[in-house]
Parts: structure tokens; C-alpha cells; sequence
């Protein structure tokens, strides 16, 4: 990482968090449904990110960003409850989807999470204006 301003590189990590949702329609006319899964999580993750840079609030992990976003974000009532689940629930498919061999997503599972992912993303967006 470059020498950005904390506000910068949030705004940064946000863009990044955008881009990569709509790198999600490229997978799904693709139909690869597990690239699009990963691509959902990473998303939601930028976003993440996004939100505990502005706080400042460092991590140096997956699971140390979750976690701090659960703490800081989540249980304080900030965050949807329903919206860190599935945050949480993108993590555990793509790890499976990652990692796991002979564990394939398909289109209905896809085109379930897609909608919450924006919503996951907007919702985190709207917190930072």
C-alpha cells in the first residue's frame, strides 16, 4: 500500500467494493458460479474494510475484520444484524467454493445471495456520508 490519507483509501476500498459487485454479472453469464460467490465476498469484504479504515480501526486479517466489525459495528446495532449474517454466510461459501474440491455453487444460490450483496455494500456505503 502506498502512502494514502485514512479518508482516501477508505473512499478507495469502497470503489473497489463496487467494482467487484459488478464483476459478479460477468461470472454469472458465465456461469461460474463459484468465481461469483468469491467475487460477492470480496466485495462485501472492500466494503468492509472500507468502513473500519475510516474508523480507525486496523486489521491484518479475514477474520480479524470480521471480527472487528462485528464488535465495533454489529453488536453496537450500526450494522444490520441480518446484513453481518450474510456477510458471514458469503465468507463460509467461499472458503467452501475455494477450498473444498467437488463443491460447486449453482445459479439459484447465485442469484440469491447477488441481492444482498448490493444491499450488504449500499448499506455500508450510506454509513460513510
Amino acid at each position: 500500500m502506498t502512502d494514502y490519507q485514512p479518508d482516501e483509501y477508505s473512499k478507495y476500498r469502497l470503489q473497489r467494493a463496487k467494482e467487484t459487485i459488478q464483476e459478479v454479472e460477468t461470472h454469472i453469464e458465465n456461469k461460474f458460479w463459484n468465481t461469483a460467490i468469491n467475487r460477492m465476498y470480496y466485495a462485501c469484504f472492500y466494503a468492509v474494510g472500507s468502513l473500519l479504515i475510516k474508523h480507525g480501526i486496523e486489521t491484518s486479517s479475514h477474520s480479524g475484520a470480521r471480527q472487528k466489525f462485528g464488535q465495533f459495528f454489529v453488536k453496537t446495532g450500526i450494522v444490520d444484524r441480518t446484513l453481518a449474517k450474510h456477510y458471514t454466510d458469503l465468507f463460509e461459501k467461499r472458503q467452501k467454493g475455494d477450498y473444498n474440491d467437488f463443491y460447486d455453487y449453482d445459479e439459484e444460490t447465485v442469484l440469491r445471495l447477488l441481492p444482498l450483496s448490493k444491499k450488504f455494500i449500499e448499506s455500508i456505503e450510506k454509513l460513510q456520508k
